[in-house]
């Protein structure tokens, strides 16, 4: 086990007003701290999904770990090959190499606080995500920074299967 000590020395704070919001509904993004802002400890974003909406494909990360906090709501978590089904205020951590993935239960939105631990750089990743949404690059180009973000993206039948 390492230690891993954050270097920074001011509080971050980031009133809700303030964040950049990426997206719109049915998927919406809040971006609220990134890696640099924290000395490396941690990224985090709000993600609101509305009924049955896709919040992420399934994916692993290498080097973190990845928090999902229902704020209200329900979703269903990918862990492994896993479905676990989240209401308001579960948690559900994913330990960095683990497939996950997540999406808002059909007939229910859902908000979740996401944590990402040691943090990576991300906001540009969602952002990248959005021009994928709006036709500016395509879905494709997302494999091409995927050692950037740390985000490794995999099939699964588990979660293919889930609704059916």
């Amino acid at each position: 086990m390492s230690l891993f000590v954050p270097e920074f020395d001011e509080s971050v704070i980031v009133r809700e007003a303030e964040a950049e919001v990426v997206g719109r509904a049915p998927t919406t993004v809040r971006l609220l701290a990134d890696s640099s802002a924290t000395g490396g400890a941690l990224s985090t974003q709000r993600v609101t999904l509305t009924s049955g909406a896709d919040g992420a494909k399934p994916h692993w990360h290498d080097n973190s770990a990845e928090m999902f906090f229902l704020l209200a709501g329900a979703a269903e978590i990918l862990s492994g090959d896993e479905i676990v089904s989240a209401g308001a205020g579960d948690l559900v951590v994913v330990p960095p190499g683990r497939p996950h993935a997540f999406a808002a239960v059909p007939g229910a939105d859902a908000d979740l606080l996401i944590v990402i631990t040691p943090g990576v750089e991300r906001f540009e990743y969602f952002r990248h995500l959005r021009r994928v949404a709006l036709g500016e690059v395509t879905p494709e180009s997302l494999l091409e920074v995927q050692e950037l973000y740390d985000n490794h993206f995999l099939k699964s039948e588990a979660w293919e299967n889930r609704r059916h």
